[in-house]
């Protein structure tokens, strides 16, 4: 989570994944209980991505903050969570833990498009 080496930097001329660490080091010195993390990795390289997935598993091996991830990217989700709400079309379609979410049938529609022919059926 280091950003030492930019320590003069103006937050304008930091890289976007550096900006991004940034955001996370203000909520950490707010001395939030928890941290609301909208898709942490959208507009990044392929390069920054890791570096924001370590930042975000050392913030939870400490154990000290509650992260709330919204996130699009099922693997990344996968990786992170321990527990994981699933939402379709606004409401909730499943809860549990990864291995859980993996196995449920509902999500596996979902997201392989049969709730979506159902749900155009029926409209």
């Amino acid at each position: 989570m280091l950003l030492d080496d930019r320590k003069d930097a103006l937050a304008m001329n930091l890289a976007h994944g550096e900006k991004r660490k940034l955001e996370i080091a203000m909520l950490l010195a707010l001395n939030t209980e928890v941290l609301l993390l909208d898709e942490p990795t959208a507009g990044m390289s392929l390069e920054e991505v890791p570096a924001i997935l370590d930042v975000i598993r050392k913030i939870k091996q400490r154990g000290d903050r509650t992260i709330v991830l919204i996130e699009h990217k099922m693997d990344m989700i996968m990786d992170l969570s321990d527990t994981i709400m699933v939402l379709f079309n606004g409401a909730l379609l499943a809860d549990g833990t990864p291995e859980e979410i993996m196995k449920n049938e509902t999500v596996q529609s979902a997201y392989l498009g049969g709730l979506h022919r159902e749900h155009a059926a029926k409209a």
